[in-house]
């Protein structure tokens, strides 16, 4: 067996999840686990920081999300780009390359290390039926995948689908992976050499910019509401800040937003839950196992005994199941929840990310996970 039978799963989250992702890790590359590792599974801030955890470049990590600002990942546009170009700028990319390397130079120091990135990616390409297996979903793989081709994959899992449109990736136009598996801890399940999984699982916490926007916005145009257009968008408004204060949708985008938050935490849930059900289902199994080769040695007769087991086991052995049954893995999860820290999420024009907010999530990143692995050594 090798030495590196370990997995990393590590989910989106945006700018709460990818620092406390940042904490996360650093605590892991202090334990024993760091040198195990052989696999990392991402998606959406956890294909970013997955890159650099692939590179052991950690330090890079955080010098790069603690100096980050919010327009320089998603830079809002003009309200005349919006219905075009989505609502915001996609200007993360370059800041990775003016600051950490171009992303393609990445790809290829990943495709060289001896962990395996994999990063996933939501297929939105038009007139493409899904297959039964993963539909609507890529699985990219840092050894397997062309640097240019993974390059791409990295930036399109991380495009939040609310804010930009979706990226070409080789011949699938990808996006925010988040829609169709944010934490993708059925991949580790599913590979054959992963002995155990650490897994980083983020827990949405629901958070509004300021609700002065529309009210701000409409009183800028108040000066031209004699222009018919002006006028009527103006009416528009108003009714959207009428729905704003019953607390539902005051636009698409915003519904939008809610509908991923909604995807994200159930396609999540649905993957802890399957996770657990399969661990379930094989110790039941191997406890059925033994039941009937007992009963076997009990019941048969003598000089049919040591067959009669052979052809149980083998029996059990040849049993068809939609799910490895040779192994239950060991499992820890860390819940990464930012509390009260939590960040604006709007990416609003104006919004900042205080540095001492921002070292404060990594550090509770960083103890949520030394709590979680304490508990499992206890167990």
């Amino acid at each position: 067996m090798s030495d590196r039978d370990l997995a990393l799963v590590l989910s989106g989250g945006g700018m709460n999840g990818l620092l406390l992702e940042l904490g996360f890790l650093r605590r892991i590359r202090e334990s024993p686990l760091w040198d195990r590792v052989g696999w990392i599974y991402g998606t959406s801030a956890g294909a970013l920081s997955g890159v650099m955890a692939t590179l052991d470049r950690l330090e890079d990590m955080e010098a790069f999300v603690l100096e980050l600002r919010p327009e320089e990942t998603f830079r809002p546009n003009r309200l005349w780009q919006t219905p075009l170009n989505g609502l915001h700028d996609y200007v993360l990319p370059e800041t990775i390359a003016e600051r950490l390397a171009p992303i393609e130079e990445l790809a290829e120091e990943v495709a060289g290390s001896p962990i395996e990135l994999f990063v996933t990616v939501t297929d939105v390409t038009d007139d493409v039926l899904p297959d039964e297996l993963h539909a609507y979903e890529h699985l990219y793989s840092s050894w397997t995948t062309p640097a240019d081709v993974m390059a791409r994959a990295v930036l399109a899992s991380a495009a939040i689908s609310a804010l930009v449109l979706p990226l070409r990736v080789g011949d699938v136009i990808g996006t925010d992976g988040g829609w169709v598996r944010n934490f993708p801890l059925g991949h580790a399940y599913d590979n054959p050499g992963v002995a155990e999984i650490v897994g980083f699982r983020y827990v949405s916490r629901t958070t509004h910019g300021p609700r002065e926007n529309l009210s701000r916005l409409r009183r800028r145009l108040e000066p031209f509401r004699a222009v018919p257009p002006v006028r009527a968008l103006i009416g528009e408004l108003r009714v959207a800040e009428e729905r704003e204060e019953r607390g539902e949708p005051p636009h698409l985008a915003d519904m939008i937003v809610r509908l991923m938050r909604v995807t994200v935490a159930r396609n999540t849930e649905l993957e802890v839950r399957s996770a657990r059900a399969r661990d379930e289902a094989v110790r039941a199994l191997e406890t059925l196992r033994e039941d009937v080769l007992a009963t076997v040695r009990r019941s048969a007769l003598p000089w049919r005994r040591g067959a009669a087991v052979r052809e149980v086991e083998a029996r059990f052995a040849a049993a068809g199941f939609p799910f490895r049954h040779d192994r239950a893995l060991p499992v820890t999860i860390v819940r990464g929840d930012p509390g009260e820290l939590s960040l604006d999420a709007s990416f609003r024009t104006g919004l900042e990310w205080p540095v001492e907010t921002k070292r404060a999530l990594i550090e509770r990143g960083y103890e949520q996970t030394a709590t979680a692995l304490e508990g499992a050594a206890a167990d």
